[in-house]
């Protein structure tokens, strides 16, 4: 059974998700908040696997919230999917950064979410490659965004492994990694899980995060 806490500040978006899990036999919500701090504490007391967060919220914005969920050892475990709309593109890059697992549209229909959920309840990231692309090259772009010259953290990662995580930080999936690259499925999920262990990333959201601010990936590049 997987746990999911809602956080957002609109009723109708919650009542509508609430409605959607209540059909779903391997989905149960745990909790609701309506605001940033209530999320925080949620997450600490149910410890959900996946919490669904949106980022206009008051007391709390979803950012912050996200940053104290996954930096707090008593909510170890639990992933935070951003709930976001095209409109809002510039928090997304911010949310990663804080460490969500990737993000969901609102108008995704009922399908795609509980795809998302399982997902990331696996242990997986939730980066859609498309959107990915457009949204991280977007804010890479900006000029807070300033790439060192130098990659040290970069260090650990042999030549294929640093191809490989270019690949995942311009938003392509495993299976698009392998087809780059020539060569199997399952070798380019091992790169991956290697990338992931040297580098101490807690997911692959983390990782296109980490090839984007340590210049590894450029936007416009490849």
């Amino acid at each position: 059974m997987i746990l999911v806490v809602v956080a957002d500040d609109q009723p109708l978006i919650r009542a509508g998700l609430r409605g959607m899990f209540d059909h779903a036999d391997d989905v149960e919500l745990v909790g609701e908040a309506a605001d940033g701090r209530t999320a925080v504490e949620l997450a600490r007391r149910h410890r959900p696997h996946v919490l669904l967060m949106d980022v206009r919220m008051p007391v709390m914005d979803g950012i912050e919230a996200t940053r104290r969920i996954t930096s707090d050892p008593t909510a170890a475990g639990v992933r935070v999917v951003v709930l976001t709309t095209f409109d809002e593109d510039e928090y997304v890059y911010g949310a990663l950064r804080a460490g969500a697992s990737g993000f969901l549209l609102k108008d995704a229909p009922p399908e795609q979410v509980f795809e998302a959920l399982r997902v990331v309840a696996a242990g997986e990231a939730l980066i859609d490659p498309a959107v990915t692309r457009r949204l991280i090259a977007e804010f890479a772009r900006r000029p807070q965004a300033d790439h060192p010259p130098a990659a040290p953290a970069l260090a650990p990662l042999t030549d294929r492994e640093r191809e490989v995580l270019a690949l995942v930080g311009r938003g392509l999936s495993n299976a698009e990694v392998a087809a780059r690259l020539v060569i199997s499925h399952a070798t380019a999920k091992t790169h991956v899980a290697r990338i992931l262990a040297k580098l101490q990333a807690r997911d692959r959201a983390q990782l296109v995060v980490l090839a984007y601010e340590s210049g590894l990936v450029r936007p416009g590049s490849g």
